[in-house]
């Protein structure tokens, strides 16, 4: 008598952030979202600027406001033992500071930005706006360098909404830095 086997999808290994640190050293970069785990490739030089603009705009600000802190990638950031990413960049306010360590954060910050690529952008849209909306981050922007605009999203209640699309000729602001005005022609 033969025995059929029934093909269903199962993950057999869930990945946790005591895995993700035990990787090896090989310069490449990896994220685990909701235990699986993804290797990040390597920006463009075109995307790098882009994520470059954005930090050195907000790092700016911040000298002359000290409202918080911005870092950019590669800073892992720690939602749960199996949610640990790395965005582009991500501000975190002063109210938030207890989540920061010398290693990482961990929690959700009030603003990530990712630059889209097109090896990560569906993942940016999908997985990642789900993971930054569950864990409680305030506010995504999603940057595309292709078509030189940001999207931005905002949390209403307990979830993160659509809030606006702006083009490389419209201005960025945010309730998150008051009174930085980003002109998104210098970011692209």
């Amino acid at each position: 008598m033969a025995i059929a086997l029934v093909d269903t999808p199962k993950r057999l290994e869930v990945f946790t952030y005591e895995d993700y640190l035990n990787l090896p050293d090989n310069g490449k970069r990896y994220e685990i979202i909701n235990g699986e785990l993804y290797m990040v490739p390597a920006p463009s030089t075109d995307h790098q600027s882009t994520v470059g603009n954005f930090f050195g705009t907000i790092w700016h600000f911040l000298r002359q406001n000290p409202i918080g802190k911005v870092y950019s990638a590669p800073t892992d950031v720690i939602f749960s033992e199996i949610n640990v990413l790395q965005p582009d960049v991500v501000f975190l306010s002063k109210q938030k500071m207890d989540i920061l360590t010398s290693e990482n954060i961990q929690g959700a910050p009030d603003l990530v930005i990712e630059v889209l690529s097109p090896g990560t952008e569906k993942r940016d849209r999908t997985v990642k706006l789900k993971t930054y909306s569950k864990f409680g981050v305030l506010e995504y922007w999603m940057a595309s360098e292709e078509k030189k605009t940001v999207e931005v999203w905002r949390r209403k209640g307990k979830k993160l909404v659509f809030h606006v699309l702006l083009d490389r000729t419209q201005t960025l602001i945010t309730p998150l830095l008051p009174g930085l005005e980003i002109h998104l022609q210098e970011i692209f």
